[in-house]
């Protein structure tokens, strides 16, 4: 599921980043440490490194559903879990170009403007599993991250630090198989005569 999200937000970007620039940069998935980037990925590159992955417990639900069948059946499923996943998002540019802060910045807020368009991920990009998510897919940009403090984040990593914006994206995990229950399909009345002398 997760390598779902990683591709549903590489043909996001791709499709709502300028032509030019979409055209040129790759998407990677890779730590920002100081070996960035490994040998599979070429500059300029957008990078989404996942971060933290932890349950949403604002969206939590103890809600079931049931869907009621021709035969007398129903299935039963309890809500699913929501999921946060954040990414921390860095722009790597090409090293060739005259100022290679400025090309950074330019591709950071190419992405900003490409991922403020949207609320939720579009269902029209959704990857593999995450297009039977029932639920929308919200998503939250430019918030404060998971990670208390960039500053030791950058250090552990061995890197430089970077301009870097915070992405998360909240998915649905069903976590309980659905189950099968009968209905109550008629309702029986029994009454029962009663005989009695009143005094």
């Amino acid at each position: 599921m997760i390598n779902d999200l990683d591709e549903t937000l590489a043909v996001l970007l791709k499709r709502e980043l300028p032509k030019g620039v979409a055209e040129q940069v790759q998407v990677s998935f890779h730590a920002p440490d100081d070996q960035f980037p490994p040998p599979s990925v070429t500059l300029p590159a957008i990078d989404l490194f996942l971060y933290d992955i932890r349950e949403n417990l604002e969206l939590r639900s103890n809600e079931v559903y049931v869907d009621r069948r021709s035969d007398g059946t129903a299935m039963r499923t309890v809500a699913p879990v929501r999921i946060d996943a954040s990414y921390l998002i860095t722009a790597w540019p090409s090293q060739s170009v005259a100022d290679p802060s400025e090309d950074e910045h330019r591709l950071l807020g190419d992405v900003i403007r490409a991922l403020l368009r949207y609320r939720t991920i579009p269902e029209d990009v959704l990857q593999g599993s995450l297009t039977d998510q029932d639920l929308p897919l919200p998503v939250s940009t430019l918030q404060p991250g998971r990670l208390q403090s960039l500053g030791e984040f950058w250090q552990a990593l061995g890197g430089k630090p970077k301009a870097a914006l915070n992405y998360t994206v909240t998915f649905a995990v069903d976590v309980a198989k659905p189950e099968i229950v009968d209905l109550v399909t008629e309702k029986i009345l029994k009454f029962r005569l009663q005989t009695g002398t009143d005094s």
